[in-house]
């Protein structure tokens, strides 16, 4: 299943290589502007009353005029507001946040396979012993008292079904629905051409031998499974012989849940 990826970015502004301030600062001066009070602008964004001021030295240096000047007192007694300079900071930086987002929209609709693909390289950058290595997805996680049984689904749909123990279950953080992988050792493997009748090893996979490399001893044969993952086992060069294997049978590799070893994306 495809995450869904949403990316992010603020807007920030710097005025000769100094950083003049981004989304909090233009909204403290909206706040003031709009409150007519520095102290009850800086309140109503949750900022200190000094915090506030702190702001506004910095950016009156940096604009190098004042965004800020006290009005008379009158009826309604004096205040502070918005001098043209800060208000059409304060438009400019709205607009320019606008199309900001829109930008960042439509980056997003773009990335909707960012995150399996970082998923993909992370797992290429494992380094392991184990010929077989499969990511997919945690379809169902069935405790035991000592040992869980973990299943989880690989491309083209097949299913690889796992026993760890409820501590490993835990400490991985497993999860229906999360990613995580499995590594089923060559040598681990069995297979089966033809009718093969019941079996007891929990996983099978069903396939098509699609390589087979000689060995003086052993031969390694390759079966490509449905959606194009493929499961590689090692067999004895005479069992190679007595079960005709060749390219282009259909064969299942079967294993133990015992056998399989799973991890998860760091």
């Amino acid at each position: 299943m495809a995450k869904q990826v949403a990316l992010q970015g603020e807007v920030w502004i710097t005025l000769d290589g100094e950083n003049f301030g981004g989304h909090q600062r233009v909204e403290l001066l909206a706040s003031i502007g709009e409150h007519g009070s520095i102290t009850q602008g800086a309140k109503a964004i949750g900022m200190s009353y000094k915090a506030a001021w702190d702001a506004i030295d910095a950016m009156n240096n940096l604009a190098g005029e004042a965004l800020l000047e006290r009005s008379a007192g009158g009826k309604g007694g004096g205040g502070t507001r918005l001098t043209e300079r800060g208000a059409q900071l304060v438009a400019n930086f709205r607009r320019i946040e606008y199309e900001h987002g829109v930008f960042m929209q439509h980056l997003s609709r773009q990335s909707q396979g960012l995150a399996d693909d970082y998923l993909l390289l992370q797992s290429m950058k494992m380094k392991t012993s184990a010929r077989n290595q499969f990511s997919g997805t945690v379809s169902a996680i069935k405790p035991g008292a000592v040992n869980d049984e973990i299943v989880l689904r690989i491309v083209g749909g097949q299913e690889i079904v796992a026993i760890i123990t409820h501590e490993s279950t835990l400490s991985l953080g497993l999860r229906e629905g999360g990613e995580a992988f499995a590594l089923v050792p060559s040598s681990s493997i069995i297979l089966a051409v033809g009718a093969s009748g019941k079996l007891s090893a929990r996983n099978q996979l069903r396939g098509t031998l699609c390589r087979v490399q000689h060995g003086a001893v052993n031969s390694d044969v390759t079966l490509a499974l449905p959606g194009g993952a493929t499961i590689a086992a090692t067999v004895t060069r005479d069992s190679e012989r007595s079960m005709e294997l060749e390219v282009g049978i259909e064969a299942t590799a079967l294993f133990k849940a015992s056998s399989v070893i799973i991890g998860v994306p760091l």
